[in-house]
């Protein structure tokens, strides 16, 4: 099967100032005034390096003779870099809604935010407990019947909130009549708090 290998691909992420990169093996660590993220890049065949001077440093993921699809990763691989910086300069911040029909849903929030109690849902006894996982903190917001998911690292804030969303689905009912649940209401960045 013949088809057309591109010589070289690449793109580059710009590195804003405040913000330290170090990558090793295609291991990234960014380090900002939130804290710091490590995540590896090994299973994607592609070169990662710093390039730049001091004030202009970029990080640059190039793929040499690569198909559609390995160079599709490249993409995918500055998308994730640009999340990390994102999350160590500002953090990321989901906000959830309580939806219920007649049964108020009752949520308590536990071991200064880091887990999360659900009674009442559908009026049944059972007391749902769900763990936020490391970096991510819940709170509840001004407004009535919603939470805020906070953190650094997009894939925990967000797998913290898929979690919450799972712990209350519906079940052996019609979901089209009964859309009782804890919703994803908006997905924001938290800005730098002066």
């Amino acid at each position: 099967l013949l088809f057309m290998r591109t010589i070289h691909s690449h793109d580059e992420v710009l590195v804003p100032s405040g913000v330290t990169t170090t990558v090793n093996a295609r291991v990234v660590t960014v380090t900002g005034p939130r804290g710091t993220l490590t995540r590896s890049f090994k299973h994607f065949q592609c070169d990662i390096k710093i390039i730049g001077g001091k004030d202009k440093k970029k990080i640059q993921v190039e793929v040499w003779f690569g198909s559609t699809k390995e160079r599709a990763t490249i993409r995918t691989v500055c998308s994730h870099i640009k999340n990390m910086i994102t999350g160590v300069t500002k953090g990321f911040e989901y906000k959830m809604k309580f939806v219920y029909a007649h049964f108020p849903i009752n949520v308590a929030i536990t071991e200064d935010g880091k887990k999360i109690e659900i009674r009442n849902f559908l009026g049944e006894k059972i007391v749902r407990k769900v763990d936020m996982l490391d970096g991510v903190t819940v709170v509840r917001t001004d407004q009535k019947d919603e939470i805020a998911l906070k953190g650094n690292n997009i894939d925990l804030v967000s797998q913290s909130a898929a979690s919450i969303q799972q712990s209350v689905l519906v079940k052996k009912k019609d979901i089209r009549k009964f859309l009782d649940g804890i919703y994803v209401s908006e997905r924001n960045v938290i800005e730098v708090e002066a």
